[in-house]
C-alpha cells in the first residue's frame, strides 16, 4: 500500500468512527408541553367539525361556513392541523416542539400553493401552561409582519388552544378582541382533502 492509499484509508476510518458516535442533540421538553402536544397527536388522522362560539366583532365568514379541523400530519416534533373554512383550504396550524417550548404558526397559502403575503405568523409559549391549555403570545416576526401590513393592533395577539376529551378550542385574544371556535371531538367527520400547498 502506498503512502497516498494509506492516508485515504486512515481518513475513511476516522470518518466512519465519527459517524458511529454522531447523533443529533436531544430535543428537550417539559411535561406540560409534552402532554398538550400528545393530546392533540392522539387525534392524528381524524377531522372534527366546529362552530364559532365567541366573536365580539360580530358575524363573519367563519360563522357562516362549515368549519373543520383535521389533525393531518404528526411526528415527534411537529403537528400539522389544517383549518378548513367552507371551501377555503388556505389555513394550516403548525405546532412545533422547539426545545424552548411550543411554537404555533399559521401557514397561509393561495389556491395555487403559493404563500399568502401574511403567513407563518404566530407565537411561542412563554411559560409551562397546562396539560390541556397552552398560550402563544405573538412573536417578533409576527409583530413586524403586522406592522408591515398596517394592522398594528394585532401585535397584542395571543393565540390559545384548549384540548379536552370532548372538545378542542382555538381562541384569539387581544385588547378589545376575542374570537373562539370550539370543535366537537366526540363526533369525527370525513377528513377533507389536503389544504392548499400540501399533498395527500
Amino acid at each position: 500500500m502506498n503512502k497516498f492509499s494509506a492516508s485515504l484509508l486512515a481518513a475513511a476510518t476516522v470518518l466512519a468512527s465519527s459517524a458511529a458516535f454522531a447523533r443529533p442533540a436531544p430535543l428537550v421538553s417539559i411535561p406540560t408541553h409534552d402532554a398538550f402536544f400528545d393530546k392533540i397527536k392522539a387525534h392524528c388522522g381524524k377531522a372534527y367539525e366546529g362552530k364559532v362560539t365567541v366573536d365580539n366583532q360580530g358575524p363573519s365568514a367563519f360563522s357562516e361556513e362549515r368549519l373543520v379541523m383535521h389533525v393531518r400530519r404528526c411526528n415527534e416534533r411537529e403537528l400539522q392541523v389544517p383549518f378548513h373554512v367552507g371551501k377555503d383550504a388556505s389555513r394550516t396550524w403548525i405546532i412545533t416542539k422547539t426545545g424552548s417550548g411550543l411554537s404555533l404558526k399559521h401557514d397561509h397559502r393561495h389556491k395555487d400553493g403559493s404563500d399568502d403575503k401574511s403567513t407563518m405568523y404566530g407565537g411561542h409559549t412563554v411559560d409551562a401552561g397546562f396539560d390541556n391549555v397552552q398560550s402563544f403570545p405573538a412573536d417578533q416576526y409576527s409583530k413586524e409582519l403586522f406592522i408591515a401590513h398596517a394592522i398594528p393592533q394585532s401585535m397584542g395577539n395571543t393565540w390559545q388552544m384548549f384540548i379536552y376529551d370532548d372538545k378542542f378550542t382555538y381562541r384569539l385574544v387581544r385588547e378589545g378582541r376575542e374570537f373562539r371556535v370550539d370543535f366537537d371531538l366526540t363526533k369525527p367527520v370525513k377528513a377533507p382533502k389536503a389544504p392548499w400547498g400540501y399533498q395527500d
